[in-house]
């Protein structure tokens, strides 16, 4: 594989480059961006590859094709580049839901071309070139999709790639990968979300100056809800039946809580209140976060 195309470059995609051009993985990085604000802090950060303004003049080109967009934007994507691609090249995303991004695809490019879906779990509530890291998915998980008609010549490529980057690999099917995240991340940011409007709501109706009182909860709570909107919405429409799933028994446990508390079931709440801080330490022992005060980031 001599030359890569990187189709959108904020953090996710910016890291990509950036990771790729540290470890000379390739000979040729190109990199396509529409966003005239992104284009001007690649150009100030000077980052290495070769903007292209064109994707028809360098997808020919490209041994490696990998989308970095939001989900929404693939459509339009996949119908600009198919013309010029061939069933050689590898073609992934780093998207984070794969049935709805699936059936994008499989509906709209073109017959025996693979793609070959990616899903690095290396994102932050930051977004753009700037924030980009070369070892942004060192010691992070990257899940590969493999389905029915999944090239398997193209799956034991992304292996290896993901693995220079220094990610560790799991491989599962589409369906797994959705029901899974809906719970592990989906869920958790929709919940920051609301979390934050609900204390801004509160504000507004108690009249308090209440966020600067923010302690250690709503803070964690906000940095997760400052994610790119865009993003999430795009994960939060995309699947939708799993995330409605979650949030049924997100409704179903708080209810339970609010029962005990209101009743001082003493036995039943610090029965949840310990089997739930199993979850942090089984975090922790699975080298998933560590265990220093403040999470870690200070």
């Amino acid at each position: 594989m001599k030359n890569i195309l990187i189709i959108g470059c904020g953090l996710l995609g910016s890291s990509i480059l950036r990771g790729v051009s540290k470890r000379k993985i390739f000979k040729k990085i190109f990199i396509y961006e529409k966003s005239k604000k992104n284009i001007t802090k690649i150009k100030r950060l000077r980052l290495p590859g070769i903007l292209v303004k064109k994707l028809k003049d360098v997808v020919p080109q490209s041994d490696i094709i990998v989308l970095c967009t939001p989900m929404s934007e693939y459509e339009k994507i996949i119908l600009k580049i198919n013309k010029n691609l061939n069933s050689k090249q590898i073609i992934t995303d780093v998207g984070s839901s794969k049935l709805r991004s699936t059936e994008i695809i499989k509906k709209n490019i073109k017959k025996k071309l693979f793609w070959t879906s990616s899903h690095p779990i290396a994102g932050s509530e930051v977004s753009g070139p700037e924030h980009g890291k070369k070892d942004l998915f060192k010691n992070k998980w990257c899940i590969l999709i493999k389905d029915k008609n999944t090239n398997l010549k193209h799956l034991k490529y992304l292996k290896s790639f993901w693995k220079k980057l220094g990610s560790k690999i799991v491989v599962m099917n589409s369906k797994k990968h959705d029901k899974i995240f809906s719970i592990t991340s989906h869920l958790p940011h929709l919940i920051a979300y609301n979390l934050v409007k609900s204390a801004q709501d509160f504000e507004k109706m108690q009249n308090y100056d209440l966020i600067k009182y923010s302690a250690g909860g709503l803070r964690d709570f906000s940095r997760i809800a400052a994610s790119n909107e865009i993003m999430w919405r795009d994960i939060f429409f995309d699947n939708k039946q799993n995330i409605s799933d979650a949030i049924d028994i997100f409704i179903k446990n708080l209810i339970a809580f609010k029962r005990d508390i209101n009743s001082k079931n003493n036995t039943s709440i610090i029965k949840k209140l310990k089997q739930t801080k199993k979850v942090r330490s089984k975090i922790i022992k699975l080298k998933q976060d560590i265990g220093k005060p403040n999470f870690g980031r200070d």
